[in-house]
């Protein structure tokens, strides 16, 4: 069993710690936040021997073998060396840092100590995303040429009323404010199909009525973004408005095409109009019913294997990265695709702010 640490005891470490026990991987030995009461109030509901204030003197005592870092992404580089020098591996929660600057110096640091390091992008392993992993590995969908995703969110939701309501949250010290702590989702799930070269156009704005708070005003709530790396294009949709709330994936392949959607935990070939004339247009909805019926006959399975709560995605995520740990696989998340997410982060962002100065919006180009 590993022996493992949490660093920042905010919502998020309650899903983490039901995961590493989930995964039988794992013993939590030890939280630490700043706030006690944070810590505190994590380790007594949940069962967990050791709380801590202060992060090197919990690595000190407890030497776990891995860290999950679950604070803002503005101290992730400092706990990362401060973990990689204690001799632990470290699993980190998004935005991975604040700048791709910082992402390589982590990367780095984490090479150094012959240490893995990895990042919750827990969508990849949704049902529908790791189909699609299938779909590519066997090579169904040809050549990718397109890729359209879109991720909504509610602002009058538990975690939008606290940005909303609160000047002084982190999120409002991000670069990219919201769209900062959010982007994550909606291209870790599009990188793998890029390369390291890629035009990026952006269009942010707000759309909400103002609130009187300067600091609440300043940030944007929608975004649109079109990528491009060699032949591959990316149209990128993140909307606080949009309603239903989004979370999909539409993947345009030389042979194939499908559509994911992350929400309902569904994958479905993109429909074809295979016969003639006004028979062709009846077929493809029966075809398309059937794909969700197969869907929702899966999922069924699933839930009563117990693998259908909100975080199972996490699970795999964590059982992989714990693999990697143990030398018996290979990183779940390559380090040049976590790179590229906070590469394109930068980008989006200098765009947004390239927008707001008024200045010409030309495509940039981002090198490795």
């Amino acid at each position: 069993m590993l022996k493992i640490a949490i660093i920042g005891c905010g919502k998020i470490a309650d899903g983490h710690v039901e995961q590493i026990r989930a995964t039988g991987r794992g013993e939590v030995v030890a939280v630490c936040d700043r706030e006690p009461l944070m810590a505190e109030q994590l380790a007594v509901r949940l069962g967990i021997p050791g709380q801590y204030t202060d992060a090197a003197q919990m690595l000190a005592e407890c030497r776990p073998d891995v860290v999950h870092i679950a604070t803002p992404p503005d101290s992730h580089r400092f706990l990362a060396e401060l973990c990689f020098a204690a001799g632990c591996h470290v699993f980190m929660e998004k935005p991975f840092a604040l700048t791709e600057a910082q992402s390589r110096e982590i990367v780095v640091l984490a090479e150094r100590a012959g240490k893995q390091v990895g990042v919750n992008y827990l969508y990849n392993y949704e049902p529908p995303g790791l189909e699609l992993e299938q779909w590519v590995a066997g090579g169904k969908l040809g050549e990718i040429v397109h890729l359209d995703t879109s991720y909504g969110y509610n602002l009058a939701g538990d975690y939008g009323l606290a940005v909303m309501s609160d000047p002084n949250h982190w999120v409002h010290r991000l670069p990219g404010k919201l769209f900062h702590n959010v982007l994550d989702h909606v291209l870790a799930k599009v990188v793998p199909f890029l390369g390291d070269e890629i035009e990026t156009r952006v269009l942010a704005f707000r759309r909400r009525g103002l609130t009187g708070s300067a600091i609440v005003d300043a940030m944007p709530d929608e975004l649109r973004f079109v990528l491009r790396s060699g032949h591959v294009t990316v149209t990128g949709n993140v909307s606080a408005h949009g309603r239903p709330v989004q979370h999909q994936l539409r993947v345009i392949g030389t042979q194939e095409s499908l559509e994911l959607d992350y929400t309902a935990r569904t994958l479905v070939r993109t429909a074809r109009w295979a016969q003639p004339s006004a028979l062709g247009r009846l077929f493809p909805a029966w075809v398309q019913a059937k794909q969700f019926a197969g869907n929702g006959w899966r999922n069924l399975g699933r839930f009563r294997r117990h693998e259908y709560h909100y975080f199972q995605c996490m699970r795999e995520l964590l059982t992989r990265f714990y693999d990697a740990v143990e030398a018996k696989g290979p990183p779940p998340l390559p380090t040049a695709q976590i790179l590229r997410v906070t590469r394109i982060i930068d980008q989006i962002v200098a765009g947004i702010a390239a927008q707001e100065a008024g200045q010409n919006a030309a495509p940039t180009e981002a090198h490795a």
